[in-house]
């Protein structure tokens, strides 16, 4: 992977029994030996992921994170499951090898995968690929071409039927991430029931289909390839993936994708090369995905404010740990001012009705 996402030392906190879980391996994972060593990825702020390299086979390890978390948080099963299923129509998700809800092992359920080998870049493309606006536009319709594919597939061939109840699927989303706001609102941090009302006053009537959506879906959550980085190896992170109206996964993927004109505020949130020249712009994605889907895309200020606000949940949740002390990860400490700003921007963007 590229050294922007260079394994580090464990940190203090999340060690990991290393012999527990060569023992589990071996005894499920045909063709391991020898000892491995772990290191830990330092991204991420929710579950935990380790580096464990055996000799021969260089493998990835998934748990949830230390301390109190969201009841239904964190599924490890379901995101072994997604990719696991998924791999036969959709193979850019990384093999899975085993997983294991016995939590005597380390404490945690966790799952193991092979490593995808290639780059991971977050805020810039390296200086050293030489790309010119052409191979970067290569890289964004990438993406999103990826996006559409995933939303295109036929899940319940696949057997994913039972992954999640589509139907009523927006408004389950909206409930569901306002109310979980509110557990986790901390002090220093605004309620935002201005935003909270608007969502829940203008949901739309009907849903736009149903498909497996991501939930998470940047370009810091893909492999790329590593002879050519204009094409994904495999996409990361699927621990809230589920079962629903793919506008809504789109208004998720369009909450995180900064543009160089945005307000300064905004910029406090990048974390992938959207910025970059070459790249499209939040409304030429929405017509490029329309185009390559079909998909009706009006009305689309919903979907985008909703994005917006549930990172805003997801980021207040980490935060309310380290607020109470149930962390003491430093990572976390400015998490608060980035809920206030994304709290902000969508009412900006509930404001001016643009994207």
């Amino acid at each position: 992977m590229s050294s922007e996402n260079a394994a580090v030392d464990v940190r203090k906190g999340d060690e990991l029994d290393v012999a527990a879980v060569d023992t589990a391996l071996k005894a499920n994972v045909a063709g391991l030996s020898g000892t491995p060593t772990v290191k830990q990825y330092p991204s991420g702020a929710s579950n935990l992921t380790y580096a464990l390299d055996y000799p021969d086979r260089s493998l990835v390890l998934r748990r949830p994170p230390t301390g109190t978390r969201p009841k239904s948080g964190h599924d490890m099963h379901r995101e072994y499951r997604i990719m696991t299923e998924l791999e036969p129509a959709f193979p850019t998700v990384p093999k899975t090898l085993y997983y294991t809800g016995d939590e005597s092992i380390i404490g945690a359920e966790f799952y193991v995968m092979e490593r995808s080998e290639g780059h991971l870049i977050h805020n810039d493309i390296p200086k050293d690929w030489g790309w010119t606006e052409v191979e970067t536009r290569a890289l964004c319709e990438e993406f999103f071409t990826k996006l559409v594919d995933l939303h295109s597939v036929d899940y319940e061939a696949l057997g994913l039927g039972d992954f999640g109840k589509p139907e009523g699927y927006v408004s389950r989303q909206i409930l569901g991430w306002n109310r979980r706001y509110e557990k986790a609102w901390t002090a220093d941090v605004e309620k935002f029931e201005d935003v909270r009302d608007w969502l829940e006053s203008n949901m739309p009537e009907t849903e736009r289909g149903a498909a497996v959506v991501h939930g998470d879906y940047r370009i810091d959550n893909c492999i790329l390839n590593k002879n050519d980085p204009t094409k994904i190896e495999a996409i990361l992170d699927w621990e809230i993936s589920a079962l629903g109206d793919p506008m809504m996964d789109l208004g998720n993927t369009l909450a995180y994708w900064i543009e160089v004109d945005d307000p300064p505020f905004m910029h406090m949130m990048v974390r992938q090369p959207s910025k970059a020249k070459g790249m499209m712009t939040r409304q030429e994605i929405l017509e490029f995905y329309a185009a390559k889907s079909g998909a009706d895309v009006s009305g689309f200020q919903f979907y985008y404010v909703y994005g917006i606000f549930r990172l805003a949940v997801i980021i207040q949740q980490i935060y309310y740990r380290y607020y109470h002390g149930q962390t003491d990860n430093k990572r976390f400490k400015d998490y608060g001012q980035m809920v206030n700003a994304l709290g902000q921007l969508a009412r900006l963007k509930i404001k001016t009705g643009k994207l």
